[in-house]
């Protein structure tokens, strides 16, 4: 979709595996500089692409745009692989240094969660590492609820980490 002016310059728009390289660099940031991802290994383009491909058919992912440059993205994929989850999604948003605190990611998300509600998505989960309080404050703006706080559950760059579970009933 276009957005009205008063959300110029982000064009929020479905991924397109073109967009891989872009996403790459902007999730391997957060690998290799945060613990805000738990995984402990920059990931390739062919493996980002492989990922964008698996989730298309089936679920949403939208990137935003500015000047002809992705700045941010977001997806909605499984929770859980069981039969009974199947109306249940966790969410996943990362924005491009530089692009955080301008209402980027609340377009995301906003785009995000309607294109769920469309799906006949019941309940949105976004799993959190616990120190990551500017993302915490973020969901809980956007409607989510804390449920759960796993303890030492992840480990990276020489320390445990805890994990927040937020929920967000769409009905």
């Amino acid at each position: 979709m276009t957005l009205t002016p008063t959300h110029a310059p982000f064009i929020i728009r479905p991924v397109r595996s073109t967009d891989a390289a872009a996403i790459t660099g902007i999730y391997n940031e957060y690998v290799t500089r945060t613990t805000i991802s738990f995984e402990t290994e920059a990931v390739h383009t062919d493996e980002m692409r492989r990922r964008i491909e698996a989730l298309v058919p089936n679920f949403p992912y939208l990137v935003a745009e500015s000047k002809g440059h992705i700045v941010g993205y977001c997806y909605a994929h499984p929770w859980k692989n069981r039969a009974a989850y199947i109306h249940t999604l966790e969410t996943t948003i990362y924005l491009a240094p530089g692009h955080r605190g301008c209402g980027l990611g609340r377009l995301l998300m906003d785009s995000l969660t309607d294109k769920c509600r469309q799906r006949g998505v019941h309940a949105l989960i976004a799993c959190i590492t616990a120190d990551n309080t500017a993302s915490i404050a973020f969901h809980e703006r956007l409607g989510f609820r804390r449920v759960s706080l796993f303890r030492e559950v992840g480990y990276k760059f020489g320390r445990w980490l805890d994990v927040a579970d937020l929920e967000l009933l769409l009905d």
